[in-house]
């Protein structure tokens, strides 16, 4: 028997972005490279595993396929609804990372549209408050096959 673990949209949703190239690709497309050479170069990610992801990335309905020339054919990435509902988590991340693993000064800061520096939080869409671990308990879980 295969066991294939608890049903979880987390494990869904790492399905379709959990791969290093794939949040480098949607952090560089966020920060506004849409050409394949530049998302390239600023993730060091290979041409080849690049293309893979990406595609992979087209076919989640993640990003969209532009195509800007016509001679020769050349396209951008444009993230969907669904790419730009990923925006939040790639800041968490990125806050996580400053806070737990990088050494020194974040090397990337966000300015907000209120005019401040971003420092993205997540809070309840009811009341406003702060999601934290002790404040937060599953009501339902997956079934585990």
């Amino acid at each position: 028997m295969v066991r294939r673990g608890r049903e979880c949209s987390v494990a869904e949703a790492l399905e379709v972005v959990g791969e290093r190239w794939s949040l480098l690709a949607l952090r560089e497309i966020m920060l506004g490279e849409r050409r394949f050479n530049q998302i390239a170069e600023n993730t060091g990610a290979s041409r080849d595993i690049l293309a893979v992801r990406l595609r992979k990335l087209v076919d989640a309905g993640v990003l969209e396929k532009v195509q800007y020339e016509a001679h020769p054919p050349r396209h951008e990435y444009h993230p969907t609804e669904a790419g730009r509902a990923l925006q939040p988590i790639l800041l968490g991340l990125m806050a996580w990372g400053d806070k737990y693993v990088h050494q020194g000064e974040p090397p990337t800061l966000w300015r907000h549209a209120c005019g401040e520096v971003l420092e993205p939080a997540t809070v309840c869409a009811h009341c406003g408050d702060p999601v934290d671990a002790p404040g937060t308990r599953a009501i339902r879980l997956g079934a585990v096959h």
